[in-house]
């Protein structure tokens, strides 16, 4: 027996709502959370049409289903994951059409659930795990006949064939969902050695943050203060009403983390100098949400969630930063000390008619106006202005350039970088989820030292 995915009820109204407008199809992404037993559809979002298309809507009515925009499409699941609070996923695509469909517009949704997926792991700090559902979930819903096709693919097994689904939809179904809350205090040191300068400094600071996940990932999870065993459920000692269930006066958990050094008990730890063109410093705090579904919670989930949150918040700001010194044509200063930038506040909105708020990331000149209409691109509902939650945080940036400084690493650090030799960074960055590529020149004797502040 297939999967079974139950679906918010206004994700159905969500999605009968939608107009073709003479288009040959819509599609969009469907975001929610997987657990063992059944999968969680929370949310559907449309993906935003591009520009040439508005404009060219006669092309759009002779367009054949299966020259679906992959590109376009992952490039909307990349930005849309960025908004997603740990726990939450994005679970597959939907696509609504006039007619039923033949198996080749099958492998056309099944080449894109595998692409969305392969470009959404190249940004995490973390993977799967084994345990973890694989299946990801594409729905086709014809317009005049309205049925539902529903099908699952295993995106661990690139040959994996579809197998049917069950799509059942329920009233208020995240409204008694939990909530977990963190403030994690970070300060990661990422040292520039002259063997890596052949990598971007996002490269770079991509790998150093992989060392700090694994603090991470090792650290000790207080829940309410208190350490509870993983397989515990996670509202274990709450009380209950008297029908027996769990009473919810209290959705929200406080989480604190502890970490330590990575010190490996069966490996002898030591430490070399090697010569740094610079470094990347990131300090602060940074404030973290994760939510997880009401039905029997474990422990593990709830703090693998909070996990995923953490690490997600951390390495996205990095990201969007590098993207905005790019976009902005910011030169690079030589022979200077320091050069501060402003880096993004996370901004966080509550989904309607849910306790669920997803987020996104601003930067001190942008309006409350822009983060609406940014909200509203991406996720296609409309966000009031006051609904927008602005964490605390007040984030600066600082730029140090310095030639041959010295650092101290682990030795257990298996990667050996090409030699050093000067390069170009090439990145891509959207506009209207659009790619524009932009270039700057990455110096050999350049040292780059970000600080990260926040309350």
């Amino acid at each position: 027996m297939g999967r079974t995915y139950i679906v918010e009820e206004a994700v159905g109204q969500y999605l009968s709502n939608i107009n073709l407008q003479g288009k040959a199809f819509v599609s969009g992404l469907l975001i929610g959370q997987c657990s063992s037993q059944k999968d969680y559809v929370i949310l559907a979002t449309r993906t935003p049409p591009k520009e040439e298309q508005n404009e060219n809507l006669k092309h759009q009515q002779k367009a054949k289903l299966n020259n679906l925009d992959e590109e376009w499409a992952t490039e909307h699941a990349n930005q849309v994951s960025r908004m997603l609070p740990g726990g939450l996923l994005v679970l597959g695509v939907f696509i609504i059409t006039t007619l039923e469909m033949g198996n080749d517009f099958q492998n056309a949704l099944r080449r894109l659930v595998f692409a969305m997926e392969k470009s959404m792991n190249k940004r995490r700090l973390w993977n799967f795990t084994e345990e973890e559902v694989s299946e990801r979930v594409t729905l086709h819903v014809c317009s005049s006949t309205k049925k539902i096709f529903c099908r699952t693919y295993d995106i661990h097994d690139p040959k994996s064939s579809a197998k049917p689904a069950d799509w059942k939809y329920q009233n208020g179904l995240s409204t008694s969902w939990l909530s977990l809350e963190c403030t994690v205090h970070i300060n990661i040191h990422i040292p520039l050695s002259t063997t890596s300068v052949s990598y971007t400094l996002e490269k770079n600071t991509k790998n150093g943050l992989v060392r700090w996940a694994k603090q991470i990932e090792n650290g000790v999870y207080l829940i309410n203060g208190q350490v509870k065993d993983e397989d515990c459920d996670l509202l274990e000692g709450q009380k209950k009403s008297s029908r027996g269930n769990v009473q919810a006066t209290s959705h929200c958990f406080d989480v604190k983390v502890l970490t330590h050094l990575l010190l490996n008990s069966d490996r002898r730890s030591t430490a070399t100098v090697q010569i740094c063109s610079g470094s990347v410093n990131l300090k602060g705090a940074v404030k973290c949400r994760a939510y997880i579904h009401s039905s029997k919670p474990k422990v593990k989930d709830a703090v693998q969630a909070m996990k995923r949150d953490i690490l997600n918040t951390v390495a996205d700001r990095c990201e969007i930063l590098f993207e905005d010194l790019l976009l902005n044509e910011v030169p690079e200063k030589k022979d200077s000390e320091k050069e501060f930038h402003i880096l993004p506040h996370r901004v966080f909105v509550p989904i309607p008619g849910s306790t669920i708020m997803l987020c996104d990331y601003k930067f001190g000149d942008e309006s409350a106006e822009e983060m609406r209409d940014h909200f509203i691109e991406m996720l296609d509902h409309m966000i009031q202005i006051e609904d927008l939650e602005i964490a605390e945080e007040i984030n600066t940036a600082c730029m140090r350039y310095s030639v041959n400084t010295e650092a101290s690493l682990d030795s257990t650090d298996d990667e050996h970088p090409e030699k050093p030799i000067k390069t170009r960074i090439i990145m891509k960055i959207q506009q209207n989820i659009g790619v524009i590529a932009a270039v700057a020149v990455a110096v050999l004797a350049a040292g780059i030292s970000f600080h990260y502040f926040s309350d």
